[in-house]
């Protein structure tokens, strides 16, 4: 864990990554609507000062936050709650950085004030999480920026500890005791996906990978099974780029969520105890 602890109680992480583009092209990808989604989760933003950012990471799922600072092409922050009601208030700052070569570094930093380390775990999560998004952004920008994209994003929850659930997911997709650069196909009952395997996930993003794709068209997959409050959160994200990759979404999404819904069912809210 690499949480930074200040003697103001201020705890925070950071975390960078190299991307191809200018700085008014990274910023498109990082702090408008329509970029993030392309590489992150659904996203609307009014992308000014005290305008609100809404991440969607799932059905019922909206974590809303205020921006606080806006100074495009480089910098914003914006701040909200670190999970549900009473969890403390937590900043994240977004930085584009030029760099020589027509490249930037964009850099994250979560922050919060904290008296105790009941939140310190949260951090660590964050910080281990944004590796293989920020590698579905650098595919994004070196491949597909000035191309439609298309996203389609399941989630299902699971009783089962985190590992039989990937096992579950990730062995009825044949995504299981697999290499990074190998091969791979979808098997039948499911829409019609290949590629190769692009990153295993490490430390408590362990049980997922990240797929590169060429079929139906060319994009990127990132698949894996987390521990969310005391669930396990089974996530499918798909993000495909070009002329077809609206009408392949439409075709494919609901043969998609059908597979997820009837193996990882969302838990019904309000049942009697």
């Amino acid at each position: 864990m690499s949480v930074q602890k200040d003697p103001s109680g201020r705890r925070s992480i950071q975390v960078e990554v190299e991307v191809p583009g200018t700085p008014e092209e990274v910023w498109r990808a990082i702090a408008t609507g329509p970029g993030i989604s392309a590489w992150f989760v659904p996203t609307r933003s009014e992308e000014r000062e005290g305008g609100e950012i809404v991440s969607n990471f799932g059905p019922g799922m909206d974590c809303p936050a205020k921006i606080t600072a806006w100074e495009a092409p480089h910098r914003f922050v914006a701040e909200g709650l670190m999970g549900g009601p009473g969890s403390p208030s937590v900043a994240t700052e977004w930085s584009v950085e030029a760099r020589a070569g027509g490249k930037c570094v964009v850099r994250v930093v979560h922050s919060l004030f904290a008296s105790t380390d009941d939140w310190d775990n949260q951090l660590d999560g964050l910080e281990q999480g944004w590796p293989a998004y920020f590698r579905v952004l650098r595919r994004y920008l070196e491949n597909f920026k000035n191309k439609p994209c298309a996203a389609m994003q399941f989630v299902g929850f699971s009783a089962e500890a985190e590992s039989d659930a990937w096992a579950k997911a990730g062995g009825e997709l044949g995504l299981v005791k697999v290499a990074e650069g190998q091969k791979w196909s979808a098997p039948a009952g499911v829409p019609r996906m290949a590629g190769a395997i692009d990153m295993l996930g490490k430390g408590k993003h362990a049980n997922s990978l990240l797929l590169s794709l060429d079929t139906p068209v060319p994009g990127t997959a990132y698949i894996g099974a987390f521990s969310c409050g005391g669930m396990v959160m089974v996530c499918l994200s798909v993000y495909l780029y070009g002329d077809d990759a609206k009408s392949v979404v439409k075709r494919d999404e609901p043969m998609w969520q059908k597979w997820v819904d009837d193996r990882f069912p969302m838990p019904q809210m309000g049942a009697a105890e």
